[in-house]
């Protein structure tokens, strides 16, 4: 499917930008969207050692497989073709996490990280499994506590409650997620997706758990968690409990008025300087050589973030042509009378059409509403629920597919998509209720 909107787009643009006399902007537009690829990969370079070097560590120290055993009940209904005890699903749980704090960072590295382990287990390269499309889908729904990015441009523009658009775009990103996981649940039985018949089965294969996985014995030489170990960790973990408190009753500045909003800051503002202090000292407690483990990790940060290129050059390209053509001021044409029939207002048909394509030009969208509209008018409000609910689907497919060199999604795509209509319709109806 993937072939065909690229294609579609590409053709699209160059046939609109003729009658436009727009084809200098669709030019313009291949170019831009072929050096934001570049500078978009190599900008992940650091981000990505780093993370998969603490990955490395968390891995070594046995963390991602007590993690994945914690919610083994969850993950096995939702990935049935993954083991329970493969690193897929510690490296798939990380990854949610930090989505559901707004940890862009630390998500995209450690959401190719699990895309790297899910490969492992993929018994037809090239080709995205149905534990992969639901990944995907999961990302695309895109859960989120807390929109900070909305809410920092409504309190910049002078909201008097820039967070209250928390619970309307919790709601909504709850729908996003229940309608793509149903979506990728439903199309992966399909004949036109249907995988093959995988060779053996990988539930029963130690050999699928991929050359990093642990074996049954992996841990037995480290060190156990008891007596001053225990301590010294404890010790940690109740001063960052101090400061939780502290952020989570005093606030700050950017955290806005409710109690909701500052406690979720307060997480949000201290998850990553926890992270990168306690799998560190989890694995020295462990007599872990923890300066070795997370060289060795972060050595993968280069090559997957090169490998990535070809596939955002793509994507990106196409994209930045089409809009430059003015496809999207089209589409809004076209579509407006019929989204007025049902009361969807129009202002915010380019933000929705724009979404799953582009994360800058969503917001670029975003903040010229609230310049027009004011930063608590029912539409804005609207608007920052949609960005908090939905994610750039098709950057997200051209990030983590290519990371693994798959080129076949399947029904990835229009899962993703669908999670972004239900995120943008629940979203219209959510701020209707609320705010009347």
């Amino acid at each position: 499917m993937l072939n065909y909107i690229w294609l579609a787009l590409i053709l699209l643009a160059v046939m609109i930008g003729g009658f436009n006399h727009t084809l200098k902007e669709v030019g313009d537009g291949a170019v831009k969207g072929a050096e934001s690829a570049v500078t978009l990969s190599l900008g992940l370079i650091g981000v990505m050692a780093l993370w998969l070097g603490m990955m490395r560590l968390a891995e070594k120290a046995g963390l991602v497989q007590k993690l994945a055993r914690l919610l083994q009940p969850v993950l096995r209904r939702l990935f049935p073709d993954v083991p329970v005890d493969h690193p897929a699903m510690g490296s798939m749980v990380l990854n949610i996490a930090a989505n559901m704090l707004g940890l862009v960072n630390a998500a995209t590295p450690l959401g190719l990280r699990a895309m790297k382990d899910l490969e492992s287990l993929n018994h037809s390269p090239g080709t995205a499994t149905n534990a992969m499309c639901t990944f995907l889908a999961i990302n695309t729904g895109s859960v989120q506590l807390i929109p900070i990015t909305a809410i920092a441009v409504l309190a910049t523009a002078g909201s008097n409650n820039p967070s209250a658009i928390v619970g309307t775009a919790l709601l909504a990103t709850i729908c996003s997620s229940a309608a793509g996981l149903i979506a990728v649940k439903w199309l992966e039985k399909w004949p036109m997706f249907r995988l093959p018949d995988a060779p053996t089965a990988v539930n029963e294969s130690q050999e699928a758990l991929g050359p990093e996985a642990p074996g049954p014995n992996a841990t037995s030489t480290l060190a156990p968690m008891n007596g001053w170990r225990r301590l010294v960790l404890a010790g940690f973990l109740v001063c960052f409990l101090a400061f939780l408190f502290r952020l989570g009753l005093l606030g700050s500045p950017e955290s806005g008025s409710s109690a909701l909003a500052r406690w979720v800051n307060a997480v949000s503002l201290l998850a990553i300087p926890f992270l990168l202090a306690f799998f560190p000292l989890y694995a020295a407690l462990r007599r872990i050589a923890v300066y070795e483990e997370f060289v060795d990790g972060a050595k993968e940060g280069f090559n997957v973030a090169v490998r990535i290129i070809p596939y955002l050059v793509a994507m990106l390209v196409a994209i930045g042509m089409f809009r430059g053509a003015g496809g999207i001021d089209l589409l809004t044409r076209l579509l407006k009378p019929a989204l007025e029939l049902v009361h969807f207002p129009s202002e915010l048909v380019p933000m929705a059409l724009m979404r799953p394509l582009s994360g800058s030009g969503t917001l670029a969208l975003f903040s010229d509403l609230v310049k027009q509209l004011g930063p608590d008018s029912l539409v804005v409000r609207m608007a920052g629920t949609i960005y908090g609910s939905t994610e750039t689907t098709f950057y997200v497919i051209a990030v983590y597919f290519g990371a693994v060199g798959v080129q076949r999604t399947r029904h990835a795509v229009p899962a993703g998509l669908i999670a972004d209509a239900a995120g943008v319709v629940a979203s219209v109806v959510v701020c209707r209720i609320v705010f009347g």
